[in-house]
């Protein structure tokens, strides 16, 4: 069997790091933040050329979180894409917020930046824009307009750990950066975890407040908080694992390459690279229109697959809203068609690779054949 992914591979390559990592919290006997998640936080924002970092407990905390501290509330629009994980608008109407949405380009699958300045309003006080599957949404024209009319802009670079626009870190573009590190991302903890970014301080002792009940000493609550504290041993696990991102993040575009040189008869079609862009591939999603045909095939010979994702946003039921029909954002709808996700991981072998790609070509080609 092929897998999606290989999380036990990765953890027999840095044990014995990591057990250590854990007995010297089990040691300490500080369970929640405490220094382990301290010294992640500072590491985390140096590599993402940012000031301050503040942990919390999900990536999905980190959005919320975000929103809250930029002033965003009820009556307030934010925009952003119907094609992402849902927790992305899930965030919005936590904060009794509004979602706008603008579609995808359909090469990228990032948000496309020339809808923008059309979905703005009044009521606008924010932008997220995703970084989907490790690679950067064209930034620059965002920024410029959201600088233009005063408008925060929160990274959603929940899939894009040391992915670079224009030679600059994700997450320290604009107003805020938000990460996962739920344990299949390319920065991944044994358990839930996410971290938001900013060059802000005073947006950062409020995130810290925020994620500890609202209190900057403890029972002394100042605001309206959440228990979304970091715990310590997934702070000492991703300060082991940050060390080896770089290392990783170079052997996923390897992987990619590989796939690329694989897949070149153009029978499908595979992820397309901004050029300025440095992509990280959380995930190598290729498109194809018998996409359930393909994943069937696929898996019974032994081939795990994903599909990011099935459904769009603003056609998931607890979603709806009658401002988006379907039909009403073509390319991401396209897109939940078509995609399907490939075996991608730091540790996939060329055999391996080389095996999913005949596969797929072999599937293609019987396609044509019955056509």
């Amino acid at each position: 069997m092929i897998p999606f992914v290989d999380l036990q591979g990765q953890y027999q390559a840095i044990r014995d790091e990591v057990r250590a990592s854990i007995d010297s919290v089990l040691d300490s006997g500080q369970y929640v933040l405490g220094p382990e998640v301290m010294s992640f936080e500072e590491e985390f924002a140096a590599y993402t050329g940012t000031a301050f970092g503040v942990g919390v407990n999900s990536g999905t905390s980190a959005l919320h979180l975000a929103l809250l501290a930029a002033g965003v509330g009820p009556g307030d629009e934010v925009i952003t894409v119907p094609f992402t994980f849902v927790a992305t608008v899930a965030a919005v109407r936590y904060v009794g917020a509004r979602p706008i949405f603008v579609d995808i380009e359909p090469g990228s699958f990032t948000m496309d930046v020339g809808q923008l300045e059309a979905a703005l309003t009044p009521h606008t006080k924010a932008i997220i824009p995703v970084h989907l599957y490790g690679q950067s949404v064209d930034m620059d024209p965002i920024l410029a307009i959201a600088r233009r009319r005063g408008i925060v802009v929160i990274e959603d670079a929940a899939q894009a750990h040391g992915a670079r626009y224009k030679g600059r870190p994700v997450g320290g573009l604009g107003d805020y950066g938000c990460f996962s590190f739920y344990p299949g991302k390319n920065l991944g903890a044994y358990g839930e975890g996410g971290m938001i970014v900013t060059n802000d301080a005073q947006a950062a002792e409020r995130l810290r407040m925020l994620r500890d009940w609202g209190a900057k000493e403890k029972y002394h609550h100042e605001c309206l908080g959440f228990n979304y504290r970091m715990e310590g041993i997934q702070g000492a696990i991703l300060r082991v694992k940050l060390r080896r991102l770089d290392i990783w993040n170079k052997a996923r575009r390897t992987a990619a390459t590989l796939y690329h040189e694989f897949l070149k008869s153009g029978l499908v079609t595979v992820p397309w690279l901004r050029p300025h862009n440095e992509h990280v591939f959380h995930i190598y999603a290729v498109r194809v229109r018998e996409r359930e045909a393909l994943r069937l095939f696929l898996q019974k010979r032994g081939i795990q697959t994903g599909i990011h994702y099935p459904i769009p946003v603003h056609l998931q039921k607890s979603y709806s809203d009658p401002r988006y029909p379907s039909g009403s954002l073509p390319c991401a709808e396209a897109a939940s068609r078509e995609v399907l996700s490939l075996p991608l991981f730091p540790e996939i072998t060329k055999a391996q690779i080389e095996t999913v790609a005949q596969s797929v070509t072999e599937f293609v080609g019987l396609q044509s054949v019955a056509a």
